[in-house]
């Protein structure tokens, strides 16, 4: 039988190299695709960011865009232009987080 104390151990050592795998792993094809799009559609982003927060399997998205062409815009239109420019691939997600923000000068 194993202690508890151990068996502790061995979990939290499996949870960290998978983070650890998660991190140093190449982004997923779901995560190439969506920042193409975005960096087609925002041609000024100066920062694009894409992570598959389902696991991997693609079913949900956290986006991060910084660009000039959000100047001027309201957070929910800004967001707009971003689920305009993601029409297409959000009808086979089960959701998208959406940060966007204009860059810093």
């Amino acid at each position: 039988m194993i202690s508890l104390s151990r068996f502790l151990q061995r979990t939290e050592s499996v949870v960290v190299t998978k983070q650890v795998r998660r991190c140093l792993s190449a982004q997923t094809d779901g995560e190439v695709r969506i920042t193409r799009i975005l960096r087609e559609k925002f041609p000024q982003a100066t920062s694009v960011k894409v992570l598959d927060i389902s696991g991997g399997c693609g079913a949900m998205y956290e986006v991060h865009l910084e660009s000039d062409e959000f100047k001027g815009k309201r957070t929910v239109q800004q967001h707009q232009l971003v689920n305009q420019a993601l029409k297409d691939e959000i009808q086979g997600m089960h959701g998208l987080r959406i940060f966007t923000e204009v860059p810093r000068k």
